[in-house]
């Protein structure tokens, strides 16, 4: 905490700061003043949390500096200095709630008892403004979950919020809702979430404009609105201040609804901006989408490939045509991109019917599955057409080179292999279980797989393991708790102690080593 001392007698300054041990009382920086005129110019400069002033003192008295401080730092504590002769002085020094005054000359058993009390003054106030702080912010939060509800069935408790907020909301009020749009996983805390906020609604002020928000799963929506309707140009200063905010964060969309007037329809620029906000995954991550984005973009014609492409596509895979996969590729990202006609969902049930066809052309390979999970998890991971493409070709490429590398591989070896696949993730799955599902005897199935692969099953399987675990950890979207049980081992002390006799480092020590 700051300490500024004002009086006009260098000794009573210099003796203060001598005889107290102000860093034990958590004040670390000490400012003076000789009179109140510089007084208030250090207040200005410095913003200290307590004052210690003489009320008499020339050119400028202590009551008047103290009156022009509340001003600009209303939660300072103020403690007086004076005389047995300075009672009309005091009298209004307690109308100006100083905390408490020192009669000269000092002790400074009295002062450290004065600034102990000033301190924990300053202290509850603080504590109050974040009080009022964060039950205005749940309050607005309330109200901006009330605007993304038709208007009319929830009318009067939308006026009880604007009134507890002291919202100046006309007729014409215009309303504009933003959707920030997120990976279903994404790393941010309350603390940035109320940064970006707060910066927000600085930004506003200079348009005469204010915000409220509201958290929707991986969504956030603000409702920003003003007195007069924002020009495009206005429009794209305060996507652009989204934009910087966010990027740092990670991939995203900034989406704008429609602008209307009136607070019954600010609902109707959200359900806008929910329908621009489908259209906005065939647009490359971190795109702010407006709704004239969408009228510029030229019609697609009917592709009947593209719509159902899993049975040409099994047959390049089966031929393992590489030139051909690429030009298939090409047509479906021209096809598919800034395509707003059809829905996210349409799009990735399509590709998950090559995504099969992949799995299927593995099989028929005999090549080992693909060990990155489930294909319905991997749709989902996929934030962007981009990345779900990307994905596709990445899985293809990789097909196409194993399929190239490979001999035939025994096809006991082979179930082996894909059997392990499907169930590394089971905790309990052992060489019976392995053996069971080949028809074959356990003790027949461990010599067997040696003699053909120079690995026992328990070493496979441990490598496999690891090379999931490595997979994962690349990811930063799963927590290092949660990837030892993904990988078939409870106690995460173990998998631990495999990994790093596996790697030669910890779990975190791979991942900060990648990342």
């Amino acid at each position: 905490m700051k300490l500024l001392i004002v009086d006009d007698e260098a000794l009573t300054r210099t003796g203060l700061i001598s005889s107290v041990d102000w860093k034990a009382l958590g004040i670390h920086e000490i400012y003076q003043a000789d009179d109140g005129y510089h007084g208030l110019e250090m207040a200005r400069l410095h913003s200290p949390e307590i004052i210690l002033c003489d009320v008499r003192m020339p050119r400028m008295d202590g009551i008047d500096m103290l009156q022009r401080i509340e001003e600009f730092l209303p939660d300072s504590v103020a403690i007086f200095m004076s005389g047995y002769s300075d009672k009309e002085y005091l009298k209004a020094a307690i109308r100006l709630k100083a905390i408490t005054y020192i009669e000269k000359p000092l002790d400074p058993k009295e002062v450290t008892a004065a600034i102990q009390e000033a301190c924990k003054s300053y202290q509850q106030k603080i504590r109050s403004h974040r009080g009022e702080a964060l039950h205005s912010l749940a309050t607005a939060s309330l109200l901006a979950q009330q605007l993304t509800t038709p208007y009319g069935a929830n009318q009067k408790e939308i006026e009880a919020l604007t009134g507890e907020l002291s919202l100046r909301i006309m007729p014409g009020t215009v309303f504009t809702a933003f959707i920030v749009s997120r990976p279903a996983v994404f790393d941010i805390s309350d603390v940035s979430e109320n940064e970006i906020l707060h910066s927000l609604e600085e930004f506003l002020r200079y348009y005469h404009m204010n915000c409220v928000s509201i958290e929707k799963r991986q969504y956030l929506v603000y409702f920003v609105f003003g007195s007069t309707r924002p020009s495009s140009s206005v429009i794209r200063s305060i996507g652009k201040f989204f934009s910087e905010q966010y990027a740092p964060l990670g991939k995203h969309y900034i989406i704008a609804g429609n602008t209307f007037a009136g607070i019954s329809k600010a609902y109707q620029s959200y359900a806008s901006a929910v329908v621009l906000l489908q259209s906005s995954f065939f647009f490359p991550e971190n795109t702010f989408l407006t709704p004239e984005m969408l009228k510029t973009l030229p019609s697609k014609p009917t592709d009947a490939l593209c719509l159902a492409p899993e049975d040409a596509f099994h047959q390049l895979l089966t031929d393992k045509d590489q030139t051909g996969c690429t030009a298939f590729f090409c047509r479906l990202w021209e096809f598919f991109s800034e395509n707003c006609t059809l829905l996210p969902n349409q799009v990735k049930d399509i590709y998950y019917k090559l995504f099969i066809s992949l799995k299927d052309a593995r099989k028929q390979q005999q090549l080992s599955s693909d060990s990155s999970g489930a294909i319905v998890d991997a749709l989902e991971a996929c934030f962007s057409y981009e990345e779900l493409h990307r994905t596709l070709i990445s899985k293809t490429q990789a097909y196409l080179e194993d399929a190239a590398n490979s001999t035939q591989e025994n096809a006991t070896i082979f179930l082996i292999k894909d059997y392990i696949s499907k169930n590394y993730m089971n905790e309990s799955l052992s060489v019976k279980d392995i053996s069971a599902h080949v028809f074959l005897s356990a003790s027949y199935v461990c010599t067997f797989f040696k003699n053909e692969t120079s690995q026992t099953l328990n070493q496979y399987l441990t490598e496999y393991r690891m090379e999931k675990a490595k997979q994962l950890l690349s990811d930063a979207r799963y927590k290092i708790a949660d990837i030892s049980s993904r990988v078939g081992y409870s106690d995460g002390n173990y998998f631990g102690k495999s990994f790093k006799k596996y790697t030669g480092l910890s779990p975190s020590e791979y991942r900060e080593k990648i990342l």
